[in-house]
C-alpha cells in the first residue's frame, strides 16, 4: 500500500497586506512538525505542493524529510487553494447588500468567518455569478474537479509503497476527504473549517482501494505547553 500525507500549511498572515505568507507562528508550527517527524524516524519518497507561497514555504521546511540528497519539491497547480477574495466580493455585491459597507479585507476573525460561510454556501449552490470585470473567480465544480484530478494523478504516478508528502490547504484536504468518503459538497466546506494549520491527513491506497487513516492530526502540538500554538487561521 502507498500513502498520501497531506499537510495543511502553517498559519498564514491573516490581516496583513499579503495573506499568502506564513506568519512567524506558522513557520514555528511547521518546524515543530518536522522535528516531531524526524524524532520518530518518518521519511518520505516525494514531496508536492501547490503554487501558493504559504504552501511552498511549508514544503521547504519539510523537504529535509524526503529521501534522496537531491530531492526537490514538485509544484502542482491542482493543489492550489481556491481564491476566496472574488467569492466574497460577488457575495457582498449581489447577495447581501446590507453588508456592502464591510471594509475589505475583513480583519475581524468572527465577522470574516460569518461572511465566508455564507459566501461558500452560495458558491457551492452555483449562485455566485461573476461579472465580466470579476477576476480570479473559480466555480465550485471546477475547483472540485481539478483537486480530485490532482489526487488521482498522484496516486496513479506513485505506487509500490510510495510515501508522498503533499503541502496544501484546507479546501484541498477537505476535497481529499470527499474523494475517499463520498461526502456531499456541503459537508466538504464544513470539514474545511475544521482543518488546523500544520495538521496531518493520511490516505492509504493500492489495489484499487483508497482509505482514510488519519484526519487533522496534531501529534506535534499535543504537549500542554504547545497547545496555544494550535490555530485554524
Amino acid at each position: 500500500m502507498s500513502e498520501l500525507i497531506f499537510v495543511r500549511h502553517g498559519q498564514a498572515s491573516f490581516g496583513a497586506q499579503s495573506y499568502d505568507k506564513l506568519s512567524p507562528l506558522g513557520v514555528e508550527q511547521v518546524r515543530l512538525l518536522a522535528s516531531h517527524w524526524q524524532a520518530h524516524g518518518e521519511r518520505f519518497d516525494h514531496i508536492y505542493c501547490g503554487e501558493l507561497l504559504r504552501q511552498r514555504e511549508t514544503a521547504t521546511e519539510l523537504l529535509p524529510l524526503v529521501n534522496g540528497g537531491a530531492a526537490q519539491i514538485a509544484v502542482h497547480p491542482g493543489l492550489n487553494e481556491y481564491d476566496g477574495s472574488p467569492l466574497i466580493d460577488i457575495y457582498l455585491r449581489d447577495h447581501h447588500p446590507a453588508d456592502a459597507g464591510v471594509v475589505l479585507p475583513i480583519l475581524d476573525r468572527k465577522l470574516f468567518q460569518h461572511v465566508f460561510e455564507a459566501t461558500t454556501a452560495k458558491w457551492i449552490d452555483g449562485h455566485l455569478v461573476p461579472a465580466p470585470h470579476d477576476k480570479g473567480f473559480e466555480a465550485w465544480h471546477k475547483f472540485k474537479g481539478r483537486v480530485h484530478n490532482a489526487i488521482d494523478e498522484l496516486m496513479a504516478k506513485h505506487s509500490n509503497g510510495s510515501r508522498v508528502l503533499v503541502s496544501t490547504s484546507g479546501g484541498v484536504i477537505a476535497l481529499a476527504l470527499q474523494r475517499v468518503l463520498g461526502l456531499p459538497d456541503a459537508q466538504v466546506i464544513a470539514a474545511n473549517w475544521m482543518v488546523n494549520n500544520s495538521s496531518v491527513t493520511r490516505l492509504r491506497y493500492g489495489g484499487g482501494r483508497v482509505s482514510l487513516t488519519l484526519f487533522n492530526g496534531l501529534s506535534h502540538l499535543e504537549k500542554p505547553e504547545l497547545r496555544d500554538k494550535i490555530t485554524y487561521r
